[in-house]
């Protein structure tokens, strides 16, 4: 709920917003935005299986190892936020945004 309002509040598209479940079939995302989202759903999953030395290469091809750490812990604190909310049964829709500026 957050994280779409704040999206559509810095401009995304609806169409990639609604594509993000199936971001592999989709073409609305770039090769980088590919890797961030492989690389999140591996984090994500990580309890399943282990990241794989693949996706850790290929991830090098599109972030730094700063941009890969910061991207890890963004995706370790909303993990985490989630897991909040769900456990103290937080219900959704109640969210609202505070103001941003667009970016480029």
């Amino acid at each position: 709920d957050m994280h779409t309002i704040d999206a559509r509040a810095l401009g995304e598209t609806e169409q990639r917003l609604y594509a993000v479940a199936a971001w592999a079939a989709a073409p609305f995302f770039t090769p980088r935005a590919r890797a961030a989202l492989a690389w999140t759903e591996a984090v994500t999953r990580l309890a399943d299986a282990p990241v794989p030395e693949a996706l850790y290469r290929e991830t090098r091809e599109h972030f730094s190892e700063k941009e890969i750490v910061d991207l890890t812990m963004a995706i370790i604190a909303i993990n985490g936020w989630n897991r909040l909310a769900g456990v103290f049964r937080t219900e959704a829709g109640h969210y609202q945004p505070r103001a941003h500026a667009k970016t480029a």
